[in-house]
C-alpha cells in the first residue's frame, strides 16, 4: 500500500490556524489533499492532527482521519521524522502491509500532482533505505553570506575569502523547498536524515515558497495571483 501522510496540527503560532485558514478561495490544508489525489499515487490519504476542526475540513475534502495524534507529538517541537513513523506505525500494527510512505506537508498550495508521481518514480529507482525530497536553488550564492553583529551592527561576510569571486563562477547551492517527502517504510521508521544521500526533484525557485509567517502568507498569495493571471492569458 501507498500511502500519504500530510501532517497538521492544531498549534501553529506565528500563523494562528494557518492549515485550515482560507487561501484562494478553499482552505490551506485542500491544496495538498487535491494534489495527492490528482496524482493517483497513493492507496490512502491520511492528516495526522491533533484537531478536531483539521480533522473536519480534512475528511470534507477527501482525506482520512484514522487518528487523533498524540499529545507528546503535536508541540513546538515535535519532528516530521517522528509525525510520519507514528502514522506508518498505526498501518503496521493494524495490519496494513505498506511499500512506500509519502510526507506532504499541509502548507504546499504550489504542490503539483506531476511531479508527486515523479517524485514515487524515482524512489523506485533509489536505494531502499534512502529519500526522494523536492528542493530549489538559493536565489544568491552562499558563499557570499553575511552576518550581523548583534551589537553593532556591522556586517562581516561568512566566507571573505570569497569576495573577488564572480557569481557565475560559485558553486550552486540548494535548499528543501518544504513540499513532499518520499521514502521507504523502515527509512521513516530508522529515523533517517531526510536528506543526506537521498535524491532531489530540482523546483524552479517561482514555485517554491515557505509558509511559516504573516510575510511568507502574502508572498504566497502574491504568487498565487501571478499564477492566475498568467494562466488567463492563455
Amino acid at each position: 500500500m501507498r500511502l500519504c501522510v500530510i501532517p497538521a496540527r492544531g498549534g501553529s503560532k506565528r500563523i494562528p490556524r494557518k492549515n485550515v485558514r482560507q487561501f484562494g478561495g478553499k482552505p490551506m490544508i485542500a491544496w495538498s489533499i487535491k494534489a495527492a489525489k490528482d496524482s493517483e499515487c497513493f492507496d490512502r490519504i491520511i492528516v495526522s492532527t491533533d484537531d478536531e476542526e483539521i480533522a473536519d475540513v480534512s475528511q470534507k475534502w477527501g482525506a482520512d482521519v484514522p487518528f487523533m495524534r498524540p499529545v507528546e507529538l503535536a508541540d513546538d517541537f515535535a519532528g516530521t521524522t517522528p509525525v510520519v513513523g507514528h502514522a506508518l506505525q498505526w498501518y503496521l500494527d493494524h495490519g496494513q502491509e505498506l511499500t512506500a510512505v509519502c510526507c506532504l506537508y499541509a502548507t504546499a498550495p504550489f504542490v503539483e500532482p506531476a511531479e508527486i508521481r515523479l517524485g514515487y518514480e524515482l524512489l523506485e529507482r533509489t536505494a531502499l533505505d534512502r529519500f526522494v525530497f523536492t528542493a530549489t536553488a538559493y536565489a544568491s550564492p552562499i558563499q557570499r553570506a553575511l552576518r550581523l553583529d548583534s551589537a553593532s551592527g556591522e556586517a562581516h561576510m561568512w566566507q571573505p575569502e570569497q569576495f573577488r569571486k564572480r557569481s557565475q563562477d560559485l558553486e550552486p547551492a540548494y535548499h528543501d523547498a518544504g513540499q513532499f517527502y518520499w521514502g521507504r517504510p523502515q527509512a521513516w521508521l530508522n529515523s533517517c536524515n531526510l536528506f543526506e544521500g537521498s535524491q532531489s526533484l530540482l523546483l524552479p525557485r517561482w514555485r517554491v515558497q515557505d509558509i511559516d509567517t504573516e510575510e511568507d502568507w502574502i508572498q504566497a498569495e502574491l504568487m498565487q495571483q501571478v499564477s492566475i493571471q498568467q494562466i488567463r492569458k492563455y
